[in-house]
């Protein structure tokens, strides 16, 4: 079987499955389609500069698009590991999925495919870069929102994979009673979809699964950086208008709660984290500030300079 790819607009090829590629392409951006179980999942690809194993997951928000992530369009991710030797992997779609396994697909929206979010990040996805020379295990994942919460708990759960984890105004406590109402809602309102067909109700085991503060132990000796904002505007908030920038400060104010409860719960543990609550509110100009901020140790973990 042949995939293929898109170069700067045009389709191309991609390696046949199963054909082993001894290393990556050395820098260039690529889409590539990987079969998954939910059906081909749109990735972007930008390869690392000097053709490199070590790679990075980069996780949208709960606003996912379907055609791109929006790492690669509202922040300057691409350009700030442009000379470095990482892989950038962003995937695209899974709005409100929370990047998991859901029970079974969101019977309030008529969804068809089952969100098997997880199985394909950690499964099906290193198994179809490995073909082009990507590591397994030599990986780093962040996200922001939606996504911050997500890495935190997938490379909590799969420490054989991720050697650095980031959340960027996380998801942190989703089994808080403020917070599981509160994911509840922001579902509902990106999508119809219902909560209860992604984790059950609320004490299923599912919800203490995806709850990094709840699995935090599992994350001990791994290198985390975990941020959000405080709630306060600055410069980084006028393009984006008043309206934005009200609802940006109501979001940003809860996340840096389940960031601080995040933060009380590792120092208390014992487990080593650098988590930061700064000036900010919660939009996009403030998470590539936040990758930038942690650049240097993913590059350091990865050796990937």
């Amino acid at each position: 079987m042949v995939l293929t790819s898109c170069v700067g607009g045009a389709v191309v090829s991609a390696a046949p499955v199963g054909t082993p590629v001894l290393r990556s392409p050395a820098g260039g951006y690529e889409e590539l389609f990987v079969p998954s179980g939910m059906g081909p999942i749109k990735i972007q690809v930008q390869w690392a500069a000097r053709g490199g194993s070590s790679a990075l997951y980069i996780l949208d928000g709960l606003r996912a698009p379907h055609d791109h992530n929006q790492w690669t369009s509202d922040t300057d991710a691409l350009r700030q590991f442009a000379g470095d030797n990482v892989t950038l992997v962003f995937p695209v779609g899974g709005r409100s999925s929370f990047y998991t396994d859901w029970y079974r697909p969101s019977g309030t929206n008529g969804q068809e495919t089952t969100y098997k979010w997880e199985t394909f990040l950690t499964s099906e996805l290193p198994d179809f870069l490995a073909g082009y020379g990507v590591s397994r295990t030599n990986k780093a994942i962040v996200g922001a929102s939606m996504g911050g919460g997500a890495a935190m708990t997938l490379a909590a759960h799969h420490r054989d994979q991720f050697r650095f984890a980031g959340s960027f105004s996380g998801f942190l406590n989703p089994t808080f009673p403020v917070w599981n109402e509160a994911v509840r809602a922001a579902m509902w309102d990106e999508g119809r979809f219902n909560v209860d067909d992604m984790w059950g109700p609320v004490g299923d085991l599912a919800w203490s699964r995806n709850d990094p503060t709840v699995q935090a132990e599992l994350l001990r000796g791994l290198p985390m950086y975990v941020s959000a904002g405080n709630g306060t505007p600055g410069a980084l908030d006028l393009p984006y208008g008043v309206g934005n920038t009200v609802n940006a400060m109501g979001l940003e104010a809860t996340a840096a709660v389940g960031t601080g409860i995040f933060r009380d719960r590792v120092a208390a543990l014992g487990i080593p984290a650098r988590v930061e609550i700064v000036d900010g509110t919660h939009t996009w100009p403030y998470w590539g500030r936040a990758l930038a901020t942690a650049r240097p140790m993913i590059l350091d973990v990865l050796g990937a300079h």
